[in-house]
């Protein structure tokens, strides 16, 4: 006898996640669209969470170097992945450059004495 849960998890696997790759673009696009209308939100910050988008099209034209020329996957051709992985590396370093101005405002002590 199966469990149900087991049988859900079999038939979940099964399923194809490309269409839902591409649905998880959306909201990150509405995210995007969002922040650029906020004055508030660091240009910076936006800047890296932009280059996050970079990322994603250097892995993907990656993973297709890699199933043409060696037959593999991105995760197992090194210095495909590495070299892909560097640009989520410097998105995420933009993103924390950008917020990190912010964040010194909110720590520093008020004026006047204590």
């Amino acid at each position: 006898m199966s469990l149900p849960l087991a049988d859900w998890f079999e038939r979940l696997g099964s399923v194809d996640p490309a269409p839902f790759f591409v649905l998880s673009l959306l909201p990150y696009l509405a995210f995007l669209w969002w922040a650029q209308k906020v004055r508030a939100f660091p240009r910076l910050a936006l800047r890296g969470f932009q280059l996050t988008l970079l990322f994603v099209a250097v892995t993907i034209a990656a993973a297709v170097v890699a199933q043409l020329a060696y037959g593999k996957q991105l995760a197992d051709v090194d210095p495909l992945h590495g070299g892909a992985e560097a640009f989520l590396t410097l998105s995420n370093l933009v993103v924390l450059l950008g917020f990190l101005p912010q964040q010194a405002e909110k720590q520093e002590p008020p004026d006047g004495p204590r």
